[in-house]
């Protein structure tokens, strides 16, 4: 655990980015399996929990590289993508103590928690400018309503109401 207190490893990283990226929940990251990314074609399958839609989504090359890295180095051998120092499964609660501790480590003034990624994954498509119903179908969300503090609050929503 030493070098764990003062600095964010490199799996650490990796798990917030995939976390952020594809804007699971804690249980989707920590379920996550090596069966569900396809290197070959840079995607990954994601599978939903709470009825969710599951879908295909890309994986950009940042994250490409640091998921092959990650298989390679990975000591023992898992079936699942994240794990701990003893090669079991990562949990929710370890996983939780972790992006907590990596706000610890970049000084945030308030405690992290990993549904936060989520929740700035769905903010961040919305500022881009995608709508509500692709941002339903990327989150995997059964009820729209829950897609909509999303897209209700972005600056780009009506950008290209009265386009030529």
């Amino acid at each position: 655990m030493g070098n764990h207190d003062h600095m964010l490893c490199r799996a650490d990283a990796t798990m917030i980015l995939v976390a952020y990226r594809h804007g699971f929940r804690a249980s989707e990251l920590t379920d996550l399996r090596w069966d569900q990314i396809e290197f070959s074609t840079a995607t990954l399958h994601v599978r939903r929990v709470k009825q969710g839609t599951p879908s295909t989504h890309p994986i950009l090359g940042d994250e490409l590289r640091a998921l092959r890295k990650l298989q390679r180095e990975q000591k023992p051998k898992s079936p699942f993508v994240f794990t701990s120092e003893r090669g079991t499964p990562f949990t929710t609660a370890g996983f939780a103590r972790m992006v907590e501790r990596a706000g610890v480590t970049v000084e945030l003034n308030f405690k992290a928690h990993p549904h936060m990624l989520r929740h700035a994954c769905g903010y961040a498509l919305a500022n881009k400018g995608h709508d509500t119903r692709a941002l339903q179908a990327y989150l995997g969300h059964k009820n729209i309503q829950h897609t909509v503090r999303y897209t209700e609050l972005s600056p780009t929503r009506f950008k290209d109401f009265w386009r030529d």
